[in-house]
């Protein structure tokens, strides 16, 4: 198994995500004026509630905007560029959004969200489980010529 190397395979056919939340294919930094940056998330579930971590780095919390729409979640930021004059600068500046589903409709009125070192983490309390109800019903046998 020595001086063997892993070969590793690229699909034809790149994730969506891949072509639009990062940039286009063969253009490397070519975006659509006004398109949105993507943010990345994680989403983890546990004591209760849904935490989702949203990595903002730079972004001041009063550029941030939640809104909750039935079991969706879309996180909204402005990030501006300085004025000072850089010659090089990797930083991405404008509007980033993102959208996340979560699994059943959002209490609008218990969500949390805190900032801090660049971290949104906002807080989803989860509903509480409905015991399942089950019953049997009849079927009622109907003769011919009768309605029911």
């Amino acid at each position: 198994m020595t001086g063997h190397k892993v070969e590793r395979r690229h699909s034809l056919f790149p994730d969506f995500d891949d072509w639009f939340n990062r940039e286009f294919p063969g253009l490397p930094g070519w975006r659509p004026g006004d398109a949105a940056h993507s943010i990345p998330v994680e989403v983890s579930r546990g004591d209760g509630e849904y935490v989702l971590r949203a990595e903002l780095p730079g972004v001041n919390p009063d550029d941030v905007t939640i809104t909750v729409d039935d079991n969706l979640i879309t996180v909204t930021a402005e990030h501006s560029e300085s004025s000072e004059d850089k010659e090089h600068s990797e930083f991405r500046y404008g509007t980033f959004r993102r959208t996340v589903r979560l699994p059943a409709p959002i209490p609008a009125d218990d969500v949390d969200a805190a900032y801090q070192d660049g971290i949104l983490t906002i807080r989803v309390p989860m509903p509480e489980e409905k015991a399942a109800t089950s019953r049997t019903i009849p079927v009622k046998r109907v003769e011919r010529g009768e309605t029911s």
